[in-house]
């Protein structure tokens, strides 16, 4: 890296490279100058958009003037392109999630350490305002000792996605799709966890694309689409988990909410940067709304990517960590072999609780 500004090839050119690349400009640290995709029409909307080279995904990643891979591929591709990448001494920064198994988690995370590289995965929004406003009042002791939590993420699925085939198969679901942005929110929160317990069940067989083309198309639904459980973590709060792409109705659950020996914290939606906190003391006399605390209230899709640049000329632990995307992986996975098995299952991983942004 030169001035300690990378350059950045995007591998995967569908609806959240735009969005990525809209962020970009807001992070003086990262140079986006190449794009590439299997599919060569993808790819070359994206370069003519942006003003990027567009190279074939095995040249990209193998770049000389590319220092990092900003991998943005379906699910099921991200171990494959991430470890290409990570072997040709390119750091790597996944889309959520890390991968789709345990094993791949931990093959990208060997190789990592074995190339003397780095790995980031996203999410990166419990680096926003929102979020980092409700980590201060964990840590200041606003809100007590944390010893429970509800996290819901009840929907009817994206089949209003132009190619939605793939959340409904394994490695999709609302667990892996949307999992990831709960799960970071309560590790970020609460540290790492130990054991959970879960069940796991589908309300269909097929579903109906809504949109494109294709609307009316029925889509085999190849994993269970709802998921319920408990997660224990190692500082004590235990937190019942929700998640589903089967509603047909709607809802009036909480997000998230923390509650302590001193209060009741609402967490604001994982999925954006900023969004209101609020915070009900013990005794008090209803919900308060809380000033944002954090600089970060402009913060995009992008800026766990720039942690981890900046983290690498600082040579300090980046915070949207491998380490942390494994964890979340290792929990998500829990809760499949949980219902499975018909039994508590303990954690294999751990991670450091991320630092709070400066």
């Amino acid at each position: 890296m030169k001035d300690n500004v990378a350059q950045i090839g995007i591998v995967g050119c569908g609806n959240i490279s735009g969005h990525y690349m809209e962020n970009m400009p807001g992070f003086p640290n990262l140079k986006v100058v190449a794009c590439a995709d299997i599919d060569a029409v993808k790819a070359a909307e994206l370069g003519d958009k942006f003003g990027l080279r567009v190279l074939p995904v095995d040249e990209l990643v193998a770049h000389d003037d590319i220092d990092a891979v900003l991998n943005l591929t379906i699910p099921s591709a991200h171990a494959e392109i991430a470890i290409q990448a990570l072997q040709n001494g390119k750091h790597v920064y996944n889309e959520k999630p890390l991968g789709t198994t345990r094993e791949q988690g931990r093959a990208i995370l060997q190789c990592a350490a074995e190339n003397g590289v780095r790995v980031g995965c996203a999410p990166d929004t419990f680096l926003g305002a929102g979020q980092q406003t409700c980590r201060m009042l964990v840590d200041d002791g606003t809100v007590g000792k944390p010893f429970t939590a509800t996290a819901s993420m009840m929907s009817p699925g994206p089949v209003w996605h132009r190619n939605p085939d793939f959340f409904f198969r394994p490695g999709g679901g609302p667990l892996f799709d949307m999992g990831p942005y709960y799960l970071t929110t309560l590790v970020n929160m609460l540290g790492p966890a130990q054991r959970v317990v879960g069940f796991t069940t589908r309300g269909f067989d097929e579903r109906v694309r809504s949109t494109g083309p294709n609307a009316g198309a029925k889509i085999p639904v190849e994993l269970d689409t709802t998921i319920m459980g408990v997660i224990e973590f190692v500082s004590g709060p235990i937190v019942t988990f929700q998640g589903s792409f089967d509603l047909v109705g709607a809802h009036n659950l909480p997000r998230i909410e923390l509650h302590g020996t001193e209060g009741s914290l609402s967490i604001p939606d994982p999925n954006n940067f900023d969004g209101s906190v609020r915070f009900h003391a013990a005794g008090g006399d209803g919900w308060k709304d809380m000033d944002l605390v954090n600089g970060q209230t402009t913060a995009g899709r992008g800026l766990g990517l720039s942690d981890m640049i900046r983290a690498i000329g600082e040579d300090r632990p980046h915070r949207a960590s491998g380490e942390l995307a494994f964890h979340v992986l290792d929990i998500m996975e829990a809760f499949y072999d949980a219902s499975e098995e018909g039994r508590a299952i303990e954690l294999e991983s751990t991670c450091v609780r991320p630092t709070v942004m400066g």
